[in-house]
């Protein structure tokens, strides 16, 4: 930053200095007839603008080394940032309007910042140095052109730059919408639903509409944005004017020689271009800060989930001081944040259409339950009853409002969260995959693994002859969120995953709901032996996971109502007993499975 404004320096020196040397060239060289003076001031002033040019490059240069820089630092600073948000805030934030934060705004951010630290610094020089020479020349004219300074700065900024400031940020609003809009549409679950149920002409008609408000809203900014040079062309058309009448009437005097007029003429146009750039100065400042608000927003989110200082590792899976965990609720109350501390009105904009609702009603009431080490726990209940819910704490994508989290008798707040995630395992219901290849998805949970260990984890996860079978093996692009594989396959590459990592506590949200009996069976066995001496929380959702179980807990309403192993709670004849016939039952008998629990 330092050379950048050294550069602009020599640049407004050189601004100055060139009008000064004209002058000497009409008064010196040319009216009294000295070729050589001409000559050699011409040549002074070639070579000036050489130097110039180098400047000017220089300058263009370390500005945009400047500009870049802050670009490349505001978005991995949001990146990371956005990163450390729970789950809540992507559940609520639409992702276009977010990813419009990290490029449009981030962007425009910049190019308003580093107009603003050249323009600020070029026409505070700029001015100065044409200022003393004009009064060096002729301090009539120069007072008749510093009086009309003021009119190209309060005039733009008090007819134009409060209206910009307004259409500024209405711009960018729409467009994170319009961008919302087509993310949405764009992905493989989005584009599939339209296909489905949507109408093209309505969906033409709505992707219109917002890009019609786009339009609109822009050309009214173009406008009030050239307003702006249409106000300073004529002020400096009219001082130009006023500086030709005074300067040829003191010309024509003898009090002002032909040379100093020209050079007079020439400083006020190098003076009046600094002045126009600092008449728009305000629009530039405007638009700046309403980027940056939008940037900041984000920033200014505080994540509620973070490592407490002196924060300790759960030991590392598979080392000699790693006894298998046991996992412990110990009256564990929790319901879901509300909007304001997780999202922002301006990342939904239905928010701003929609009434918010009221505070989320208690999801987990005064929980307690153990895992013991080593034993697997299956967790069965009506939809909404809060299982999900349960898997998600142990895993910390949230904290809960009262009570204790613990694995290996230490409190999730009080562990690392690299240590966390290195000894907590989670496959959920609904698998995803990056668009990338099966071996990236499945090295994004262990980057050094071998091609041994990969073959290894999908052999487990019963994959492997699958994978095997398709012409790039591992190499195999899965396509937006897997959408080239079946549903199985996807399932089954996220157990590998899980296996690859060998996590010491293991989570399984219905992980194998979508696998036909076959798959399913499979994978079980696979299972059955990757969850040996791990401790695992499985909601269940087929009945072999059930008996399998070494304790079946069964939550309702947030509480644990029955606890037990598969024979007890039949014996109960309570809630257990009751989902056992409505769910699992047929599926004893050999039937297919009833997917959606009765309420």
């Amino acid at each position: 930053m330092a050379l950048m404004l050294l550069t602009t320096a020599v640049d407004a020196a050189i601004a100055a200095a060139s009008p000064m040397i004209l002058k000497s060239v009409i008064d010196e060289g040319i009216v009294p007839r000295r070729l050589s003076v001409v000559v050699t001031l011409s040549l002074v002033i070639a070579a000036l603008a050489l130097v110039d040019t180098l400047v000017v490059y220089v300058q263009t240069w370390f500005s945009g080394r400047i500009g870049e820089g802050l670009v490349y630092d505001l978005r991995t600073k949001v990146y990371g940032h956005v990163q450390q948000q729970p789950l809540a805030f992507f559940a609520r934030a639409q992702t276009g309007a977010l990813i419009s934060r990290l490029n449009s705004d981030i962007v425009g951010a910049q190019q308003a910042l580093t107009t603003v630290l050249t323009q600020t610094f070029t026409t505070v020089l700029t001015v100065t140095f044409v200022l003393t020479s004009m009064f060096l020349l002729s301090w009539q004219i120069a007072v008749v052109s510093v009086v009309t300074i003021p009119l190209f700065i309060v005039v733009p900024a008090r007819f134009v730059g409060r209206r910009l400031k307004q259409l500024t940020r209405e711009v960018m609003q729409l467009n994170a919408e319009m961008s919302s809009m087509m993310n949405e549409r764009f992905n493989a679950s989005g584009a599939m639903l339209t296909k489905l149920y949507g109408q093209p002409d309505t969906e033409a008609d709505a992707f219109a509409a917002r890009a019609g408000q786009v339009r609109d809203v822009s050309v009214t900014t173009a406008v009030h944005g050239r307003l702006l040079f249409i106000i300073a062309t004529l002020l400096t058309t009219l001082t130009t004017a006023a500086v030709y009448g005074l300067g040829g009437h003191l010309a024509i005097d003898g009090s002002l020689e032909i040379g100093t007029l020209v050079a007079m003429v020439t400083l006020l146009l190098r003076l009046y271009g600094p002045v126009n750039q600092l008449s728009s100065l305000s629009v530039n400042v405007t638009k700046a800060l309403v980027s940056f608000s939008r940037v900041f927003e984000i920033l200014d989110l505080e994540p509620l989930i973070t490592e407490r200082p002196g924060a300790t590792a759960l030991p590392r899976p598979g080392s000699a001081d790693d006894p298998t965990p046991a996992i412990e609720f110990d009256r564990v109350c929790f319901r879901y944040p509300a909007a304001e501390e997780v999202s922002l009105g301006s990342l939904e904009s239905i928010a701003r259409r929609m009434p918010e609702r009221a505070q989320e009603a208690w999801t987990l009431q005064s929980l307690s339950f153990t895992v013991p080490a080593g034993t697997l726990t299956a967790l069965v209940g009506p939809s909404g009853a809060g299982k999900t819910t349960i898997s998600q704490l142990v895993s910390r994508l949230y904290d809960p409002n009262s009570g204790e989290v613990r694995i290996a008798g230490q409190d999730l707040r009080d562990v690392t969260l690299e240590s966390l995630r290195t000894t907590v395992g989670v496959v959920t219901q609904d698998a995803h995959l990056f668009h990338d290849t099966i071996r990236a998805n499945l090295l994004y949970a262990r980057p050094d693994a071998s091609e041994r260990d990969l073959e290894e984890a999908c052999r487990g996860a019963q994959i492997w002859d699958a994978l095997a079978g398709l012409p790039d093996g591992l190499d195999t692009v899965v396509g937006d969120r897997g959408y080239r594989l079946s549903g199985g396959e996807r399932q089954r590459i996220a157990l590998a995953r899980l296996l690859l990592k060998a996590p010491a506590v293991v989570v399984l949200d219905e992980a194998t709901a979508h696998l036909d009996s076959e798959s399913e069976a499979a994978v079980q066995r696979a299972l059955k032996t990757a969850l040996a001496d791990r401790t695992s929380l499985v909601i269940a959702h087929r009945l072999s996971t059930i008996r399998e179980a070494d304790q079946i807990l069964v939550v309702d309403a947030g509480r644990i109502t029955e606890r037990g192993t598969h024979e007890e709670l039949l014996a109960g004849q309570g809630l257990y007993a009751e989902l056992y016939r409505t769910q699992f039952a047929r599926q004893a008998s050999g039937a297919e499975p009833v997917t959606q629990v009765p309420q």
